[in-house]
């Protein structure tokens, strides 16, 4: 599948809904039941290879998970390839090539020296990602000034930077933004007014609004990222202790 077909399943206020998954079999399961898409979470995948989120995983591994899910599925993937492993851009395009996938995230958070990168670094980064994709990668690319936010009023406070931000990675040629964690619906529907009418990413949080009030606020994609694989890992952790207790948990 192409980088159109899913750069035309972004539309603002009807969002496509991505329930990433981490794993060939849970890609499977994503795509029987209906999702036109598979996105996969970083974090999730880190952890079943056995490292932790943030690029701790070897980058060869995680392409080469990206490449198990693509081949089994027949719809576009897009892949959270992180802060980009500190691959040149042309290097990293080429790897996400391999893996078959039509799309990525691309996060502003600095994994090494820790903070943010500044928008600048980050948007000439993403130009250059986006020359050497051409049109064959949408590229969704994370802001990530909200991680840290807390609470409704912090979220405002960094509003105005986050605002910037996304307006300079769509300058350089992205397809969509990612503010991840915005848990206010006020807060989100101003970032995705002052970008309109670019396609807005959104995290569903539990503690944030539900599908239709993240719909309402004129978002283009909704995603889990691991949200799903916690929930599993939380069944299969009480189930494990029923066992242990002697009782079988089906």
């Amino acid at each position: 599948m192409t980088a159109a077909a899913l750069r035309e399943l972004h539309v603002p206020g009807s969002p496509l809904v991505l329930p990433n998954a981490w794993d060939a079999d849970s890609a499977r399961l994503v795509v029987e039941a209906g999702f036109p898409v598979v996105a996969t979470s970083s974090a999730a995948i880190a952890a079943v290879l056995g490292h932790d989120d943030g690029e701790q995983a070897p980058a060869g591994e995680m392409f080469a998970a990206a490449a198990r899910i693509v081949r089994v599925v027949e719809v576009p993937v897009t892949v959270d390839a992180e802060a980009g492993y500190g691959l040149a851009p042309a290097e990293l395009v080429a790897r996400l090539g391999e893996t078959g996938a039509v799309g990525c995230n691309l996060e502003d958070s600095d994994l090494r020296a820790g903070g943010l990168r500044a928008p600048g670094e980050q948007a000439d980064f993403l130009a250059a990602v986006r020359q050497a994709a051409g049109d064959g990668l949408v590229i969704n690319a994370r802001v990530d000034c909200f991680l840290s936010a807390g609470s409704a009023g912090a979220e405002n406070a960094v509003l105005p930077d986050a605002i910037e931000r996304a307006r300079r990675y769509l300058a350089a040629g992205v397809d969509c933004v990612y503010p991840i964690h915005i848990t206010s619906a006020p807060v989100l529907r101003s970032f995705t007014e002052a970008v309109a009418p670019a396609a807005v990413n959104t995290a569903y949080l539990p503690s944030g609004p539900d599908l239709v009030g993240l719909a309402s606020c004129g978002v283009a994609r909704i995603s889990l990222g691991a949200g799903l694989w916690r929930a599993g890992r939380s069944w299969l952790s009480g189930a494990l202790r029923e066992l242990a207790g002697g009782t079988p948990p089906y």
